[in-house]
């Protein structure tokens, strides 16, 4: 199963009804994962260039999720990856009211990687390691050689219009800055949805 998202900056015309998605803004949208609050969670997701960034702004910036997981404490690792965190689901993809969050993990690891699903603002801690954990990533997240190790930076010259970047959406966090550009156009595709805990065997299926 597949989906297609416009993203491009409105603020009248919403893809989700009455509510605007962070993705729908001209605003930074600090590192995360893509659908995070969903399970199960999709696997991929690919952005195509229908309109680039003229005016600067908009960098899109992407972390590997292996190399961060080996700068944390081995606490933080086994509090991330245990099932003691609520995840709120925004209000524009809400799809049944009585389900408004999910409890899990904020890592998990196969034995061969480390995977991550992780939204800052609609993460809550559910016990005193996971906020220490939680504290520890975040402040990880934010150290510029931390990012030095971890991150590369795409800029609009990186990715003209007609560019495609796929990516895996377990493995690599993202991220950009304010966006200058009101007609900025992107079409994003996810795909592969399966549990987060899923050893990846049914990739493909």
């Amino acid at each position: 199963m597949g989906w297609f998202w416009d993203v491009r900056p409105s603020k009248t015309m919403f893809q989700a009804g009455n509510h605007q998605a962070r993705s729908e803004t001209m605003n930074e949208f600090p590192w995360h994962t893509d659908c995070s609050y969903e399970d199960p969670l999709p696997r991929y997701f690919a952005l195509q260039v229908l309109q680039h960034y003229r005016y600067g702004g908009g960098t899109l910036s992407v972390m590997n999720v292996e190399k961060l997981n080996d700068l944390l404490s081995p606490e933080s690792k086994t509090a991330l990856m245990s099932p003691e965190f609520r995840i709120e689901i925004p209000p524009e993809f809400i799809k049944d009211s009585d389900k408004k969050h999910i409890t899990g993990s904020v890592l998990m690891s196969n034995g061969q990687s480390t995977m991550i699903r992780f939204r800052d603002d609609i993460v809550t801690p559910l016990t005193d390691r996971a906020k220490s954990a939680l504290q520890e990533l975040r402040e990880a997240l934010m150290q510029q050689e931390v990012q030095a190790h971890t991150t590369m930076h795409l800029k609009s010259s990186d990715l003209p219009k007609g560019s495609i970047i796929l990516m895996d959406n377990r493995r690599w966090l993202h991220s950009r800055n304010f966006i200058k550009d009101p007609e900025r156009h992107l079409r994003r595709v996810r795909w592969d949805a399966c549990a987060f805990n899923s050893s990846g065997k049914n990739v493909g299926k």
